[in-house]
């Protein structure tokens, strides 16, 4: 189990270009698909709380998955897995960085990964979006049984954020307390 623990996200972190949200679509191929590991349900939870504890979304969805799956022990070598191929790539792309940075090819390279990951990026956040108002990863045919509730934090909290510029954390805080609150009333 460790070791195919380590070798999950040894792929995530190794094809995971982008960041973080970049990877979601990954660890949900490879937790939520091919291992069931964890149902959607459980992936969006750790998700929720990898994004909002500090550090990367990767590295912080890896130590989770890893506890829920192996305890300690999974969570270190899931994490381990994932920091892996990053420090390798990192240091061999900054040596050939900056040995070859003047030439078009690195350039066009770099310009052609750009819209791969905003649609990474997007894949995800649409993902995410659709379990949040309809509880399944893609959108339903019949839009019936959509939850009115999260849908209406959402549109406040994007307003807020588009219109007043609140620090992301107070949004999240009080989309939180919504939550709470408007469960508890309906």
């Amino acid at each position: 189990m460790l070791l195919q623990l380590f070798f999950s996200f040894f792929q995530i972190g190794l094809f995971s270009i982008g960041g973080g949200y970049a990877a979601m679509p990954l660890i949900q191929e490879q937790v939520v698909d091919l291992h069931n590991w964890l149902t959607m349900t459980q992936f969006a939870d750790i998700m929720t709380i990898a994004e909002m504890t500090p550090g990367p979304i990767a590295i912080n969805s890896a130590t989770f998955v890893g506890i829920q799956i192996a305890g300690i022990p999974g969570a270190l070598v899931a994490t381990f897995g994932c920091i892996l191929p990053s420090c390798v790539i990192v240091l061999t792309l900054a040596y050939v960085y900056y040995r070859f940075r003047g030439l078009n090819v690195v350039q066009g390279v770099l310009a052609g990964l750009r819209p791969a990951v905003v649609a990474m990026i997007a894949s995800a956040g649409i993902s995410l979006f659709s379990m949040t108002l309809y509880g399944q990863r893609s959108f339903p045919a019949d839009l019936t049984g959509l939850n009115v509730i999260s849908l209406l934090i959402f549109a406040v909290g994007f307003f807020i954020l588009r219109k007043w510029k609140v620090s992301p954390i107070a949004v999240m805080m009080g989309s939180g307390a919504a939550g709470i609150i408007l469960s508890l009333l309906f």
